[in-house]
């Protein structure tokens, strides 16, 4: 991993708009029925706003798909992938983003593709919260 960044949507709290401030560590092995990933990456991000570094790891576990081969290959005729599940944990000693820690969040990831441009990694994470009755 080359590149982080997380950004909150408007409204959340506790706000975070964080860039990498190293380059990322991801390990990644197939199952031995070689149909899917197991993702585990790290990375440290520091907060625009408040200077507070952040820690984030996310786990997963992805399709191998054709299309999926057709990016990690290469391939000029590869295209942008479907989403795929993970979680998201943060670590911090920032007190204004503390709250991050006590939270479970999940995520949809992909692939996104654009011809003769590296494939970048998206991902759209969601704060798990308890039903009402």
């Amino acid at each position: 991993m080359t590149h982080i960044s997380a950004k909150s949507e408007a409204g959340f709290s506790p706000a975070i708009d964080a860039e990498s401030v190293s380059v990322g560590h991801d390990y990644i092995h197939n199952d031995p029925s070689g149909k899917h990933m197991r993702l585990n990456a790290h990375g440290l991000l520091k907060d625009k706003s408040t200077g507070g570094v952040v820690y984030l790891n996310y786990t997963g576990v992805v399709d191998i798909t054709p299309e999926l081969g057709l990016i990690l290959g290469g391939s000029p005729d590869a295209k942008s992938t479907e989403f795929g599940v993970i979680e998201m944990r943060f670590e911090t000693g920032d007190e204004t983003l503390k709250e991050l820690e006590t939270s479970t969040f999940v995520g949809a990831g992909r692939f996104v593709y654009e011809h003769g441009k590296p494939a970048v990694v998206e991902y759209k994470i969601s704060k798990v919260t308890a039903g009402g009755k």
